[in-house]
Order: C-alpha cells, then sequence, then structure tokens
C-alpha cells in the first residue's frame, strides 16, 4: 500500500482529524486540492445518519441563574439549549446562507421596506398545537416591546408595524433594511405559543426536542419530539447537556465517556488532546472575539483618552500567540472581522507604551483600574488579564485583576460592571452585530456606547441598498467604535470543541461553538 493509499485509508476509517489537518496533510503528500476537497466531501456524504441513544453534550456556561426565555438568553449553554428545542423563521447555514426554517419563502419590495415571509403550515409547538403566523406576529411584538430586556431589542427597532396576512407575516419597517432576512435568524426570536406572551420560561417550541429536564447550571435535557416537521436532524431519542464549567473536568468526561462532545476547549491543551485516543479536535474560524468591555459613561472610563490608553496598552500579538496558541488573530477594537462580507481593512493598532502613557496622562486619572475577569469569560481569560496587566505597567497602568465565580458571572458581573472581560460568538452581518451591541438603544450594549452620529450612520446603512456605499458607512462605522468606543477587542477566536469516538455527522460551522449551536440536534451516535 502506497503512502497516499494508506493515509486515505486511515482518514476514512476512523475520521479522526480535521478539514485543516487532512488537506495539509494531503498536501504533503503530493495529493492536489481539487482532489482532496472532492475525497473529503465524499467522505461525509457517505456517513449515514444513526438514530437512537441518548447524546450528551458537557459545556462551559451555564448557571444557576439561566433561564427559558429566549429573550434573555446571555450565555452558550442556554443558547445552545435553544437552538435544540426552539427554531426561528430562518437557518443561517454553514456557508452563511439563509434557509428556510418555519419561513418557508420571503421577498420584498423594491424599495425593501415591506418584507413578506410566507409561514410554514402543519408545524407543531411542542404542547400539540399547530404554530400560526398570529404566533409569529405575537413573538416579534415582545422581543419588540421596550419593556422585554431582550437581547434581540436592537435589531427589533427598525420595524414599524407587523401584520398577519393570510398566511404571510409582514414587516412594514420605518426605513430600508435589505439584511432583514438574517435578522430573523437571532437566536432569541424563537417562535413561542402567543410568542411567549403567557409564559415565555415554559420552553416550548417547534424544534426536534421537546425540553423534559430543566436544572439550571446543573442539567438539561429533552427527548425527541415525536410530531417534529422536518428529518435532517434530530436523530438521538434524547439529549443532555451537563454543565461543567472546569475545563479540565470537562475533558476528563469526555476521555471517560460521560458526555460525547464539549465546547471550550483551551488552546493551551489541544496539542495534547489531539494525541488522546478517539478524541478530535474541531476548530473553525468565523465572527467570536474575546474583549476587555469598559462603560463609556462610567467614570473613569467614561474619559476617552483612558479608553485609549487602555487600548494601546495591550499587547495583542502576546495574546494571540500565549492566550490563542495561534488558533486566532488579532483585533482590532471593532467586532467586525474579514469574516464579515462587507469588511474594510483598517490600520491595525499595536502596542504602543508612549502613546498609552500619552493618553493615560491626559486622561488626568491616578490610581488603579479595576478589571473583573473569571474563567467563564473565555477561555484563558484570567490569563489573558494578568498579561494585560503586566504589558499595561510598562506604561505606568496599573490594572487591578478581581477573579470572579463562573456562576453568576453573566448575570451579575457582565454588562452590569464597568470594566470587565467578554466574549461575542458574532452576528451574521454588521448590522446585526452592531445593532445587538452598539446601537444606542440596544439591550446588550455593553460597552454603554452611546452616539448620536454612529446611530444615525447605522440606520443609514440599513436603507443604503447599494454595495459600495453601505461598505464605505461600516467603514467609518467602524472608525468610530475603535477609536471612541469602550471596546478593547484584542484577539479574535476560532472556536474549539472536541468530540468523542461515537460521534457521527459533525462538520465545520463557523457561525458559531458546536457547529453553530446545532451539534447535539444534527449528530448522531455511531453504532
Amino acid at each position: 500500500m502506497t503512502d497516499k493509499m494508506r493515509f486515505f485509508d486511515g482518514f476514512f476509517a476512523n475520521g479522526g482529524m480535521s478539514r485543516r489537518e487532512f488537506l495539509g496533510r494531503a498536501a504533503t503528500l503530493g495529493v492536489s486540492a481539487a482532489l482532496a476537497q472532492s475525497l473529503l466531501g465524499t467522505s461525509a456524504h457517505a456517513e449515514s445518519p444513526v438514530k437512537g441513544g441518548v447524546l450528551k453534550a458537557g459545556m462551559q456556561g451555564g448557571a444557576a441563574t439561566d433561564s427559558l426565555d429566549p429573550a434573555i438568553f446571555e450565555s452558550q449553554v442556554s443558547y445552545f439549549f435553544g437552538r435544540q428545542w426552539g427554531e426561528q423563521l430562518v437557518q443561517i447555514d454553514a456557508k452563511r446562507e439563509l434557509q428556510p426554517a418555519l419561513a418557508e419563502e420571503w421577498g420584498a419590495s423594491k424599495d425593501a421596506k415591506i418584507w413578506t415571509f410566507k409561514i410554514r403550515k402543519g408545524v407543531q409547538f411542542h404542547n400539540g398545537k399547530e404554530m400560526t403566523p398570529a404566533d409569529v406576529v405575537a413573538t416579534m411584538e415582545r422581543h419588540s416591546d421596550a419593556n422585554s430586556k431582550s437581547g434581540a431589542l436592537g435589531i427589533m427597532q427598525g420595524i414599524e408595524k407587523i401584520a398577519v396576512d393570510g398566511q404571510n407575516v409582514v414587516f412594514t419597517l420605518k426605513e430600508a433594511n435589505a439584511d432583514l432576512p438574517f435578522l430573523m435568524d437571532d437566536y432569541h426570536l424563537m417562535i413561542q405559543p402567543n410568542g411567549g406572551k403567557d409564559n415565555p420560561t415554559e420552553g416550548i417550541g417547534t424544534g426536534p426536542y421537546k425540553v423534559t429536564v430543566n436544572q439550571s447550571g446543573v442539567r438539561l435535557g429533552g427527548e425527541k419530539f415525536a410530531n417534529y416537521w422536518r428529518d435532517d436532524r434530530g436523530f438521538a431519542d434524547q439529549i443532555e447537556i451537563i454543565v461543567i464549567n472546569d475545563a479540565t473536568a470537562r475533558m476528563s468526561a469526555l476521555q471517560g465517556g460521560q458526555v460525547h462532545m464539549i465546547n471550550r476547549v483551551e488552546p493551551k491543551v489541544v496539542d495534547l488532546i489531539k494525541r488522546l485516543p478517539g478524541i478530535t479536535i474541531r476548530n473553525v474560524s468565523g465572527h467570536g472575539h474575546y474583549l476587555f468591555l469598559a462603560h463609556c459613561n462610567t467614570a473613569p472610563f467614561d474619559n476617552n483618552d483612558l479608553r485609549l490608553a487602555l487600548k494601546f496598552a495591550v499587547d495583542r500579538e502576546e495574546l494571540v500567540q500565549k492566550i490563542l496558541k495561534g488558533y486566532g488573530s488579532v483585533g482590532n477594537d471593532t467586532p467586525i472581522n474579514k469574516s464579515y462580507p462587507l469588511f474594510t481593512e483598517m490600520e491595525q493598532r499595536t502596542f504602543d507604551p508612549d502613546k498609552a502613557k500619552f493618553h493615560y496622562k491626559k486622561s488626568g486619572h491616578d490610581g488603579t483600574v479595576l478589571l473583573r475577569t473569571s474563567d467563564v469569560a473565555f477561555p484563558g481569560a484570567v490569563d489573558a488579564a494578568q498579561l494585560y496587566q503586566q504589558s499595561a505597567a510598562k506604561a505606568g497602568i496599573k490594572i487591578e485583576i478581581k477573579r470572579e465565580p463562573g456562576d453568576g458571572y453573566w448575570s451579575e458581573v457582565w454588562n452590569k460592571q464597568p470594566f470587565s472581560a467578554s466574549y461575542w460568538g458574532g452576528r451574521p452581518t454588521q448590522d446585526q452585530m452592531y445593532s445587538t451591541a452598539y446601537y444606542s438603544k440596544a439591550q446588550w450594549n455593553d460597552t454603554r456606547f452611546f452616539n448620536e452620529k454612529f446611530d444615525k450612520m447605522l440606520l443609514e446603512a440599513r436603507a443604503e441598498l447599494d454595495a459600495d456605499k453601505r461598505k464605505k458607512l461600516y467603514a467609518d462605522m467602524g472608525q468610530i467604535v475603535r477609536n471612541e468606543g469602550g471596546a478593547i477587542v484584542p484577539m479574535f477566536n476560532d472556536f474549539i470543541d472536541a468530540t468523542g469516538p461515537q460521534v457521527g455527522g459533525w462538520y465545520e460551522d463557523g457561525n458559531q461553538e458546536m457547529m453553530g449551536g446545532y451539534a447535539l440536534s444534527k449528530c448522531w451516535l455511531k453504532t
């Protein structure tokens, strides 16, 4: 058997390497990229789904304060579980293209101000009632209500009216928005009976799994919904999420077979894990970024010179090297990277102690700056804070670190304390990312960034149907966020998950970790 034959035979026998590894090893053997891609695709499609069993995930990011109300999903466990029991009007696939879900089709008026979604018939909620266009309207109304505390509130601000028209739901917008269908994939906008207005926390949706266990911060579970409307997911009889916030314990559970997949693998142990028999690292790049958040309306961070000092005081290259171990790229104090379709390059901000000293002195601040962090903020967040502390010290800036417990971090620290470590999985479009986290009226404006010029440009960009003009607006908005905002974004991260030997059906999806949130629904247990 030749080296090439032995290589491919081994790959197809055990599926034991990532796409990146496969293509890399193929290249070293002189196999063309086209042939390697073809063989890879053949292997993926040759694997048929297996039904049955209990598919389990061990996850970081759960807390006792978690809720089944989609409006207030804050951490990855709530989001991930929600993807299994709930659904939106559309779904963005791994190629970042829109696919029908609870809406069969959609279209817009020529000016993109009126959007019509045809709602699928015959879809049942887990309580046995059929989903109707009225349920869709009620869902959108609830998330548009300023009192709802919905994480989708920012993206709903441009909607003037929502109405039922037969089997259709019609959105009338205040201004044109070519991206509206993409917004409908937001994981907060899960369609619920009467929009969740009656009881938003009961966890009733239209997804492949019906909620059976809800022990917040401990364990979540579901059983296959017998009347689920589609057959391309929901292969396991039951699913279970076990909250394991400790990284070492999470890996031990995977290695010991207590769970079949885990999220948030720390980059520093990836090379070690790759040598473990039966364990496969699943990493993919996307919109995800790790950052430090400063509230622009809270002293001392209400001083832009102090914010600039903190931005120049972070050594991005060091963090990418030591925290991400190469599984990511350098950030530039905006949430947008080249994975976005209308991305524009801008001058890269670098570690500059002299500029940091200049702006720090100009700010007039004296004394320490308190930074809160936690193991659950992002993998390596505590180490990242310490490295940040050391680089800032070279500029004469004293950062005091407070390590917060994981349970309660997302409810008591993030979006409440004025300076903290955090992460964002990103959003499919610039409009959605900016509308969710930087628009003045957004519930999740976690840097308290209130900028009238930025808001005006955001609304103008939504209404601009010329792609080049829209791209220019986003570029200018990126400069405002970079130079005046409270987001210190040192790095964009790969999503790094891991699976055990029994998991079949895994594919790369850079929209979010764990296959864009669909791993438990779309994977299966091999026989």
